[in-house]
């Protein structure tokens, strides 16, 4: 059965991760479009504030403090959402942390924590989403997943690992709903380097500052990327064209992209002459929150590729238009 997705100004949203990057990005995105936006997160703090903000900006919001490694708290957010507006619409499992460092230099208790984050708290959120939307009559799940879903990133070895099995899971998941008619729509995100605080807030196990190798694209390129999915549906969307690039020679040269990886990565997910900072960061505590962007050095940009990509006709029809006049301007100039 084909799902029935909404209008953004009619739809209910829970998003988990919301307190910073790509969640709160999202949230706002959300809010502006007339959603009424669901937050979920650990900084109950942050929380707080944007609600408020969205708030006093004419938008609808709501709030639960959740920490997505706990089942019951997942079910209590699904809850605390159908009391606050009978239903939700959209399920946007965004909830993510990582590390940087070594994979033999991290304990087993720091790696079971991202998957205990990345991974069970993406599949609880799915699981639990989908029980509600059946009987909500459908609707959209969208997973954060990576362009490390199809590659491997050394120096964030567990987190790569993570996002394969988030990938993994979400096509199953996918072909399970499929299987039984489910009028649920089941997207995969695929960002590559964005500019969120994701390093500053990820556990640092190196001798340098974590870092994102570039191009760097903005969270609002995943938030419109994950918001277009929640009104057309959509398997797998790409954010940057570099991941898009990266993922597709994996498939055809994965020798060359271990050897890149091998050998540009780790020098561009650490920056070396910085002080290293050996601290958990935001894997056991709420973390700072309440930004969007990083603290990038590399220049931060829009996506075309993600641009085009979701708006084909759209991008067509300008691609003609500058074919035409540019014929014209240079027919003018023949004649002149």
């Amino acid at each position: 059965m084909r799902p029935a997705l909404k209008p953004l100004s009619e739809q209910v949203i829970v998003i988990t991760g919301a307190s910073s990057g790509i969640g709160l990005a999202t949230a706002r995105a959300a809010a502006r479009a007339g959603a009424k936006v669901m937050l979920a997160a650990r900084n109950e703090a942050v929380l707080r504030e944007t609600e408020q903000a969205i708030l006093e900006s004419g938008g609808m919001a709501s709030y639960a403090v959740t920490d997505v490694t706990r089942r019951e708290d997942i079910e209590a957010l699904a809850d605390a959402t159908v009391e606050a507006y009978g239903r939700f619409d959209t399920w946007v499992n965004d909830a993510g942390l990582g590390i940087f460092g070594k994979l033999a230099d991290i304990s087993e208790e720091d790696h079971r924590q991202v998957f205990d984050t990345n991974f069970w708290g993406l599949v609880n959120g799915s699981l639990v989403a989908a029980e509600h939307l059946r009987c909500f009559g459908g609707g959209a799940i969208i997973n954060l997943g990576s362009v490390v879903s199809d590659i491997g990133f050394p120096i964030q070895g567990m987190y790569s690992a993570s996002k394969h099995a988030v990938k993994g899971f979400t096509d199953a998941f996918r072909m399970e709903l499929m299987a039984e008619n489910a009028p649920i729509s089941v997207t995969l995100i695929k960002p590559t380097s964005i500019n969120t605080p994701f390093p500053q807030n990820a556990r640092n196990a190196t001798d340098g500052k974590p870092s994102l190798p570039p191009p760097v694209y903005t969270a609002e390129d995943v938030a419109e990327a994950i918001l277009h999915a929640a009104v057309h549906g959509g398997r797998d969307i790409y954010v940057g064209g570099a991941g898009k690039i990266m993922s597709s020679l994996n498939k055809i040269l994965p020798g060359f992209v271990d050897w890149f990886g091998s050998t540009f990565v780790p020098g561009q997910s650490v920056k070396q002459g910085s002080s290293g900072r050996d601290n958990a960061g935001n894997l056991y505590t709420a973390g700072n929150g309440g930004e969007t962007a990083g603290d990038t050095e590399h220049l931060v940009m829009r996506s075309a590729y993600t641009k085009a990509a979701l708006h084909p006709v759209l991008t067509g029809a300008l691609a003609a238009t500058a074919v035409v006049a540019a014929a014209r301007l240079l027919n003018r100039s023949n004649r002149s």
